[in-house]
């Protein structure tokens, strides 16, 4: 996602603390990441449901929260799996999904400043609600009380409903007539809907959507997942192609 104004602001004060912009209390900021913690944890439920339906033992369902705790991610290869996907492209199509984690993580590191020594446990909670929230706090302390209290909250809840989710798949039924498996791809839009601001990040996602919904009745499942991560470099190669005219035009 690219740097809003937003970021560049939290960029600057990390930098160079800036004493104009008041300090954000430290209640608000809990506040707001148990708000989102909590909102988002629940949905570990119609993941633990999805998952179970599709095959997957208990143990494997639970150790899919535990491990990979990334929700597209994890709902995608699900997904795959329950649409008689193979198991190696499922797998792939997840983790061209959290490849993006690897990004945010090069962005947190920075605002959090954490000790090396804590870096490789925050790191299992870098995912995007607390990129999001991390990213939208003022100052540092701010940034760090966002990230910590998003994610133990998520990662908490996330894993408990996903438990309680699984034990109770066979008391729903027939998981698919609920449409529990839309719960978590839509709570990953809400959160990415709002963050893209310019016209270059709604394209690339406008594309993605088209190269992944176009493509499912002809493509294996799991598959339009990787080629719609092709909708980026697309997008940015046709970007510059189009600066570079524009360039070339002014020189004339």
């Amino acid at each position: 996602m690219t740097a809003s104004p937003t970021v560049r602001g939290v960029t600057q004060q990390t930098a160079v603390p800036d004493t104009n912009v008041p300090e954000k209390p430290d209640a608000a900021v809990v506040r707001d990441a148990l708000g989102v913690g909590v909102a988002v944890g629940l949905s570990g439920f119609a993941f633990g449901v999805t998952s179970a339906g599709s095959g997957l033992t208990l143990l494997q369902t639970c150790a899919l929260s535990l491990l990979v705790f990334t929700g597209a991610s994890q709902f995608a290869l699900v997904g795959a799996l329950a649409a008689g996907g193979n198991p190696f492209t499922a797998a792939a199509g997840a983790f061209f999904l959290g490849v993006r984690n690897a990004f945010y993580g090069l962005r947190l590191s920075q605002l959090l400043a954490l000790p090396r020594a804590v870096r490789p446990f925050a790191a299992q909670w870098v995912i995007d609600e607390t990129t999001a929230v991390a990213l939208a706090q003022p100052t540092r302390r701010a940034v760090r009380i966002g990230f910590t209290v998003t994610g133990l909250s998520l990662y908490v809840l996330w894993n408990l409903t996903t438990l309680l989710g699984a034990l109770g798949a066979e008391a729903i039924g027939d998981t698919d007539a609920w449409g529990l498996d839309a719960a978590g791809p839509a709570v990953f839009l809400a959160l990415l809907a709002p963050m893209l601001k310019t016209s270059t990040e709604r394209a690339v996602a406008g594309l993605a959507v088209l190269l992944g919904l176009g493509l499912l009745p002809v493509l294996p499942a799991g598959v339009p997942v990787l080629v719609a991560a092709l909708a980026a470099p697309v997008v940015l190669w046709a970007e510059g192609r189009r600066k570079g005219g524009a360039a070339g035009e002014e020189e004339r």
